[in-house]
């Protein structure tokens, strides 16, 4: 979308236009569908399912927002307008493991943002605000601004991957290994077959501090050969 995409991220949300509807918003519009992406889905969200929920009618909600597409943009910055999930910590190891943390948190809660975070796009302000906050905590206890970003981009991309499984609806090895519970299945792939018995660990999906820790491990360690 380009420069219209910015515009609409960027420009002036408030604008006055004639023929508006009286107590219709871009803001009250976002707020809506945010909604009914978290009850029902992204999938549901439509401009007359939309106008429907607000008694409006559509053509009035084309007059705050251009389409779908855009207002997906506008619903999933929304998420990232209020404070970044940062404790106050004089550690970077603390602030970029409740970072992961809070990131993990937000697609929990909103799972159908994922799909929009990991697409190609314009950042936002609420995006940005968010970046730049724990960038700033970075820089306070002593890491340069450039290993700042990068670090925050590396714990973003390990949480994207590693929260999927959680959202998709597959949290326990039950549902994620089922095929095990069929004996010929098993005898093909012994190795696998192994996290069916009774005395192994079973619950997989217990990796997402697990992982988060070990990415951490491995800043602190490229940080102390390069103090």
């Amino acid at each position: 979308m380009g420069q219209a995409e910015f515009e609409l991220l960027w420009g002036e949300a408030t604008r006055n236009a004639r023929g508006r509807p009286a107590g219709l918003s871009r803001e009250r519009i976002v707020a809506e569908a945010v909604a009914i992406a978290d009850a029902e889905g992204l999938q549901k969200v439509s401009m007359k399912h939309l106008a429907e929920r607000l008694g409006s009618g559509v053509m009035s909600l084309y007059r705050h927002v251009p389409g779908k597409d855009e207002l997906v943009l506008l619903m999933y910055d929304s998420l990232l307008a209020g404070p970044a999930p940062l404790p106050e910590a004089d550690h970077w190891r603390q602030i970029l493991r409740h970072w992961g943390l809070g990131v993990r948190d937000l697609f929990t809660t909103h799972p159908w943002a994922l799909t929009v975070a990991t697409s190609e796009r314009t950042m936002g302000p609420g995006e940005a605000a968010w970046v730049d906050t724990v960038i700033g905590r970075l820089t306070a206890v002593g890491m340069p601004v450039e290993l700042g970003l990068t670090a925050v981009l590396t714990v973003d991309c390990f949480a994207l991957g590693a929260v999927r499984p959680e959202i998709n609806g597959a949290e326990g090895d039950t549902q994620f290994f089922s095929f095990l519970a069929d004996p010929a299945i098993r005898a093909r792939f012994p190795h696998l077959a192994r996290l069916a018995e009774p005395d192994k660990v079973t619950d997989m999906f217990d990796h997402f501090e697990f992982g988060l820790d070990r990415v951490l491990d491995g800043l602190e360690q490229y940080i102390e050969a390069n103090p």
